[in-house]
């Protein structure tokens, strides 16, 4: 079935759409994981890092980045025929948070991506998120030559209550990228649905 298409002498189906973000620090594989699911060519916003940049763009621990997100990622994944998902990559560096209202509006919920080497360059996604009752998982980017903590180290390092989901993730790989996202809608259907349980004394 084709995007858009239905069968012969059936009306179009009108797609519902769902959407999530992926947040983190400043080159933490963000536009690399949207990347690596869209079915369409991603939309990227990326920019040359510049000398003039340097005093406000931390490269340590990324030096060899080159560019930078400066408003967003853009992907799409057709799930089936009436369910589409939409992948928005938020820019990681602290002068373009002013974005991030926008982009959040009408999320499903949230990706925070994190990196063991500089896990305090994601405490801003986290705390947003935490403050605007966005669902969200963090995904542990486990880059090469990188080391891997237990998750209740991580789990403790960022002060995360016990219903946040952690699950290491490559996010250069389809498939591993692809548990992540389901782990975000799953979480969020949990999540939704203890909001509107009905409290029992």
């Amino acid at each position: 079935m084709i995007f858009g298409r239905s069968e012969r002498g059936k009306p179009p189906v009108e797609p519902v759409t769902l959407k999530i973000l992926v947040a983190g620090g400043f080159g933490v594989g963000k536009t690399t994981l949207v990347g690596a699911v869209s079915e369409i060519r991603p939309l990227r916003t990326e920019e040359l890092l510049t000398e003039a940049g340097r005093p406000v763009d931390d490269t340590s621990g990324v030096e060899a980045k080159r560019t930078t997100t400066v408003a967003m990622d853009f992907g799409r994944i057709t799930l089936r025929e009436d369910l589409v998902l939409y992948l928005f990559g938020t820019p990681g560096q602290q002068r373009f948070w002013f974005m991030w209202d926008e982009l959040s509006e009408g999320a499903l919920g949230a990706v925070v991506l994190a990196d063991t080497r500089r896990l305090e360059d994601c405490f801003a996604a986290i705390d947003y998120f935490e403050r605007r009752s966005i669902p969200f998982l963090v995904g542990v980017n486990c880059f090469d030559g990188g080391t891997r903590y237990p998750e209740d180290e991580v789990r403790r390092a960022l002060d995360l209550d016990g219903d946040v989901p952690i699950l290491l993730c490559d996010a250069r790989d389809r498939a591993s990228v692809k548990e992540i996202l389901i782990g975000v809608v799953q979480h969020a259907m949990a999540y939704a649905e203890r909001r509107h349980s009905p409290v029992t004394t």
